[in-house]
């Protein structure tokens, strides 16, 4: 039943969202806030600079990579489905600016 729950949940977060780039923001609110916002199992909160700042140092590419294998308690894909990396990039620079 947990099973089909969670697929029901990824499945209509799919088919709602838009297959068009998507502005960081948008990102942030559908798949990010969750965690980000509380700094949930160690995740950088939003536009915590401090916090952010290691990891811009890695790169975008690193950190987009970090989001499409899951990294710690993030799951593979960071909980948006129909991301593409351009779209990641946006995201990532909205929490950390």
């Amino acid at each position: 039943m947990k099973k089909l729950v969670t697929f029901a949940a990824v499945a209509s977060l799919t088919i709602a969202s838009n297959v068009m780039a998507q502005e960081g923001e948008a990102v942030y609110q559908k798949a990010c806030k969750t965690c980000h916002d509380m700094g949930i199992a160690g995740a950088p909160k939003l536009k915590d600079a401090e916090a952010w700042a290691p990891r811009m140092g890695k790169g975008l590419d690193a950190l987009v990579a970090s989001v499409k294998t899951g990294l710690n308690a993030m799951p593979p894909g960071g909980m948006c489905m129909d991301c593409t990396d351009e779209d990641l990039k946006k995201a990532i620079e909205y929490m950390a600016k």
